[in-house]
């Protein structure tokens, strides 16, 4: 069980009423379990988000009536009206959590009360209501509780979790909907990407533009997702496993497909530097980033900034070879070394040191660590 401070996150939104308005609560969750268990898959043959659990977790508001209560039930389909908002006009967001079992056989969670943060402050700007943080994430403790089983065995898995949150407006029209629907689904996963933790290849190109200042960039909602799908295509098209999206004239370096980006090098100044994009309204504010963030600027051993870094900057620092490693962050792939960049015809080839030596290696070890219970951290959710 967790300890009643892991289970009350300081969850806050754009909108500072978002911990005083009318919630559901966790202790009135109706449990209706499935006659029957599925079986489980090998944690070794685990492809993303391809198997669920037994059990999904459904709240449903509307508002006349507010909240209603939680209900964990056998996993099934859902019922939209066909002029459902989020069918027609993408009022829908999503957050990406995962539950790791460790080598005690413990069940955690991974620092979740920064994805309630992140999911009330994306449902203010899609004008979807909101909730209390702290219960939602009870919920959840709950639904993972019952369909602990899935919980991989492996420190090479995990179980995946997939709040949703969807408005089901009836009525055609382009506003502010009346009817929400709050669901939460789970899968057990292996590798994101189908290399594993290989290095990954970029094509970065200005054609296709990720997101824009004054937009919906550092929200997760599934239209910045969608609107991608095109440009990653063309990427595999050009042998490439994931767009370098660009910003601006001056081709400004933002994400790497799903993941935030890092590059780790000497600056122009000379000096040692871990760099990521900074939070300016087309970045998405991710949790792994956070925490590779805190973790470095903990270590003290080299300079860590939030700053714009530009191709230009980078085809520079290559050819003065102050390039030493560049990788991706999330929380799906954790943290993966970018090997290569298509850009503007050229195959940039991005070093990193040996696997034993590099601090893609390092950081995913120190992550996977407090992930998997190896080590202590008070980032640690237990269920």
């Amino acid at each position: 069980m967790a300890s009643d401070s892991a289970r009350s996150p300081q969850v806050q939104d754009e909108n500072p009423s978002c911990n005083s308005v009318a919630s559901f609560k966790s202790a009135d969750t109706a449990v209706q379990l499935c006659e029957r268990r599925k079986p489980k898959p090998e944690s070794e043959n685990l492809s993303f988000g391809t198997v669920f659990t037994d059990h999904m977790l459904l709240i449903e508001w509307s508002s006349e009536g507010g909240w209603e209560k939680p209900r964990i039930q056998p996993f099934g389909n859902l019922s939209l009206h066909p002029a459902c908002s989020a069918l027609h006009y993408a009022v829908q967001l999503f957050e990406g959590m995962k539950a790791y079992r460790g080598q005690d056989d413990r069940v955690r969670l991974f620092r979740p009360m920064l994805n309630m943060d992140r999911m009330l402050k994306s449902a203010h700007r899609a004008c979807l209501p909101s909730f209390d943080g702290a219960e939602f994430l009870e919920c959840i403790r709950k639904l993972v509780e019952i369909d602990q089983d899935w919980v991989p065995r492996s420190d090479s898995a995990s179980l995946y979790i997939r709040p949703t949150f969807l408005g089901t407006e009836s009525s055609l029209g382009v506003k502010k909907t009346s009817k929400a629907l709050l669901f939460v689904i789970l899968s057990p996963v292996g590798s994101y990407f189908s290399t594993g933790n290989k290095s990954v290849s970029l094509w970065a190109d200005t054609k296709y533009i990720r997101a824009w200042k004054g937009g919906t960039g550092d929200c997760k909602m599934g239209g910045n997702y969608g609107a991608s799908i095109f440009a990653q295509n063309v990427a595999m098209e050009f042998g490439c496993q994931q767009v370098l999206w660009l910003y601006g004239e001056d081709h400004q370096i933002t994400e790497v497909g799903t993941m935030n980006l890092f590059l780790y090098w000497i600056n122009e100044k000379g000096e040692e530097e871990l760099a990521t994009p900074p939070l300016d309204g087309i970045i998405l504010p991710g949790i792994t980033r956070r925490s590779i963030l805190d973790l470095t600027r903990k270590w003290g051993e080299f300079k860590v900034s939030e700053r714009y870094l530009t191709m230009a900057d980078l085809c520079a620092a290559l050819e003065e070879k102050r390039v030493k490693e560049m990788f991706g962050s999330g929380t799906a792939c954790v943290v993966s070394h970018v090997g290569r960049v298509l850009y503007q015809g050229q195959n940039l080839q991005i070093p990193c040191a040996d696997a034993g030596n590099s601090l893609t290696s390092r950081l995913l070890k120190e992550l996977t660590d407090i992930q998997y219970g190896w080590t202590e951290s008070d980032w640690t959710f237990f269920v």
